[in-house]
């Protein structure tokens, strides 16, 4: 091994300790993820992070109405028949949380526990205000003031 082919590998480390030091900085000032929210159909389930969500801080009403009309959101296919189970983390539960059903609150109080659930045919039902073969159906967080709102499109399965 000669002298200069030493001085490239400890170049080519320091290089490398550099690089890794310097993704460890990017790393750490990224945003934190917000708390999660998970639909479950059956055996297929959709989860995300919040469509809105202020660091647990209350919500705007002119924010969270924006955010109910966000439209790049996941989606998940409901047979009438089927529960549709909702789960959200447990700081999440802790402050409350209340499903909305195309912007209406679906229950009357708000929950506490980590889940629910809910027959599938409640969400093409008329008579819960569903229009049509799609549901846009919210998570709020918080029991007055909105925290968080997790949002998901509830396609019928015909």
């Amino acid at each position: 091994m000669t002298m200069q082919s030493a001085a490239v590998r400890r170049r080519r480390a320091v290089a490398a300790a550099g690089a890794v030091s310097a993704g460890l900085l990017v790393l750490s000032a990224c945003d934190k993820p917000t708390p999660m929210s998970t639909i479950t159909v059956g055996s297929d389930s959709v989860s995300s992070e919040a469509t809105c969500y202020n660091d647990g801080d209350a919500l705007k009403t002119a924010d969270l109405t924006e955010c109910l009309r966000d439209e790049d959101i996941d989606s998940i296919t409901v047979d009438p028949d089927e529960i549709v189970r909702f789960g959200v983390d447990p700081e999440v539960a802790d402050e409350g949380w209340t499903i909305l059903m195309n912007g209406q609150p679906l229950l009357n109080e708000p929950l506490k526990k980590t889940y629910t659930t809910i027959p599938g045919s409640v969400f093409f039902n008329a008579q819960y205000g569903a229009q049509g073969d799609s549901t846009l159906v919210s998570i709020k967080e918080g029991e007055k003031d909105a925290r968080g709102l997790w949002s998901f499109k509830l396609k019928k399965d015909d």
